[in-house]
């Protein structure tokens, strides 16, 4: 039992360091300058809910998926922006794009969010969330794409086997009728970060070091995707 444990974290680490180095090599060049081929690109990040819209909230702590929203999102501009792509934020701060909380405050919201992705002309839109589910053993995130056949599938894909490769799930990336991902026709996710009914992914999204790791993962899936020449 001792060996085997010893042989999964080594595959594990191997994993992870193999998921590194992909990444670096998509980014540098041997003088460390960014790849003139991804300086083209623009990636939109919307960092789900805000403001009065808190999502769901942590089941021990209390603590707002909004705010985690942002934190992961900002997080994960940094990692794109050093390879030279260009990041458009969909939502920078706590407050939600609605204006004033009103009636059909929810509408608005989502529709400025339209605007602003529509606008930027990414050539990929990754919704940042935190998922919740009546039984609390769900764990673990989840990559979900529009439909079978869209753009965002092979996308969704990639990024939940970096994901499962980092948490240890066997998750699929699944297809759901969701606002953001018809915004644009450019390959478009939400990735669901974890569970805030889960115990122990509420600890772990609310750490900071956790969150720069998981960035990490979302980056180097992303930039595998693009990689594979699945983008023009």
């Amino acid at each position: 039992m001792r060996k085997e444990k010893t042989y999964f974290w080594i595959a594990f680490l191997l994993v992870g360091l193999l998921l590194a180095l992909n990444a670096l090599l998509l980014c540098l060049r041997e003088d460390g300058d960014a790849l003139d081929v991804y300086q083209r690109f623009t990636v939109c990040i919307d960092a789900g809910h805000g403001g009065v819209d808190g999502g769901v909230t942590g089941v021990n702590t209390g603590v707002k998926e909004s705010d985690l929203n942002l934190s992961v999102s900002r997080l994960l501009k940094e990692h794109f922006e050093s390879c030279g792509i260009t990041v458009v934020m969909t939502r920078k701060t706590k407050d939600g794009l609605y204006g004033t909380a009103t009636s059909g405050f929810k509408r608005r919201d989502m529709e400025k969010r339209r605007e602003i992705i529509e606008q930027s002309k990414p050539d990929m839109v990754i919704s940042i969330h935190m998922n919740k589910y009546s039984s609390p053993s769900r764990s673990g995130p989840q990559v979900f794409f529009l439909e079978k056949g869209c753009a965002g599938e092979a996308l969704a894909v990639s990024l939940q086997n970096a994901l499962n490769k980092f948490t240890g799930n066997s998750h699929s990336a699944l297809s759901g009728d969701y606002f953001i991902l018809k915004c644009t026709e450019s390959p478009s996710v939400i990735v669901e970060c974890g569970f805030l009914s889960n115990a122990e992914d509420e600890r772990k999204l609310s750490d900071k070091e956790y969150q720069a790791q998981l960035t990490k993962i979302i980056f180097e899936g992303a930039m595998m995707y693009m990689y594979s020449g699945n983008l023009p």
